[in-house]
């Protein structure tokens, strides 16, 4: 069963992970006065946060949205359904390589904003020239889209992460640093894992391309290491809370849901989902050796607990999530994993991979 993340995160403070206390004086407009700019990264689940965040900033805060697409458009979820967009009066620019920052910002026209979402950059070589554009036009926010990718919690805890944990200096956190050293009124969103039904791959398929061919599932440890799936909507809803949210500004937010689910229960639901039984394999991931570069096998998951807290976007911008994969495994098992034609695909896997990894079964298999 899924149940509710409380608030047991980490303490760990490190200087460089604390938001700075300039922007705070800003005066933030109201969504009337507001428009936004998002700029988008050509899919997965930071390409369906994109989509969510376009409709529900366009839908449910009236505010124009223009969206500086990676491209090209190939049709593709969640491209496909781009005709929400154009209902909603969302204006999507095709950017066939959103490095060309002059071009890209050229196609707007001259157009001005009063806040930017960057839901592409990687680096701090990427954001750059977009921040720097926002900062000429006096945006109020300027919400990145980075990782919980970056978090280094000390060896050995298990408990939720929160804002504060250590983090690694990868690109994403240094383009953090970046826009933040600029004084942009800046919000760092770090989603974890995201699933929805406008998704291409998921981290789902890991486990039904093996429950509908009747392979065991290999799981890493014991199975009762607790995760966050978070719908991509529901990550949308809270970077659509920060803008124009004076109590965003120079913030970092954990982006993902309240609830936990295990491993162990991610399986049967996906089992049950799918209508077959299934068989779990506990296995040691550090028991085997991998013989090539070649070699494919990846849980989707870490080995060990990996989840984070989102308390912080609870008391500061009032989020709530309205998705619980538990719930919704059903539904994306039928409209997205079966619909798209998964099923017909993993006929053709081979899981050569697994065989090897499962030589280092730990116990007995679990159904």
């Amino acid at each position: 069963m899924a149940y509710s993340l409380v608030a047991v995160a980490l303490a760990f403070s490190p200087a460089s992970n604390r938001a700075p206390a300039t922007g705070r004086s800003i005066a933030v407009r109201m969504a009337g006065d507001s428009s936004v700019l998002i700029i988008q990264n050509k899919g997965g689940g930071h390409g369906e946060i994109g989509y969510h965040l376009a409709l529900q900033l366009a839908k449910d805060k009236g505010m124009p949205v223009t969206i500086l697409h990676e491209g090209p458009n190939k049709g593709k979820p969640p491209h496909n359904a781009y005709g929400d967009l154009d209902a909603a009066g969302v204006t999507v620019h095709w950017c066939d390589n959103l490095e060309d920052s002059a071009a890209c910002l050229a196609a707007l026209g001259g157009a001005r904003f009063t806040a930017v979402v960057d839901n592409w950059s990687k680096s701090p070589e990427q954001i750059k020239p977009y921040a720097e554009a926002a900062k000429g036009w006096g945006v109020t926010n300027y919400a990145y889209v980075s990782s919980a990718g970056m978090y280094t919690p000390a060896k050995g805890e298990k408990g939720a992460i929160a804002e504060t944990c250590a983090v690694k200096s990868s690109e994403q956190r240094q383009a953090e640093e970046l826009i933040a050293a600029m004084g942009l009124p800046y919000s760092y969103f770090r989603p974890q894992y995201i699933y929805g039904p406008k998704q291409g791959k998921s981290y789902l398929s890991f486990f039904f391309d093996r429950l509908t061919r009747g392979r065991p599932v290999p799981v890493p440890n014991d199975g009762k290491q607790s995760v966050t799936m978070t719908h991509a909507a529901d990550n949308a809803a809270m970077i659509a809370a920060a803008i124009g949210n004076e109590k965003a500004v120079g913030e970092a937010f954990n982006c993902a849901t309240t609830l936990l689910i295990t491993y162990d229960e991610l399986v049967r639901r996906c089992a049950g989902a799918a209508g077959v039984d299934c068989e779990i394999a506990y296995y040691d991931p550090k028991g085997f050796v991998k013989p090539s570069d070649d070699f494919k096998f990846g849980f989707p998951f870490r080995d060990t607990p990996f989840f984070v807290s989102a308390e912080k976007a609870k008391t500061l911008l009032g989020f709530e999530p309205k998705h619980d994969i538990a719930k919704d495994i059903g539904w994306y098992f039928e409209s997205n994993y079966k619909a798209s034609g998964a099923m017909e695909k993993a006929k053709k896997l081979s899981f050569e991979d697994d065989d090897l990894v499962l030589t280092a079964k730990l116990t007995a298999a679990a159904k």
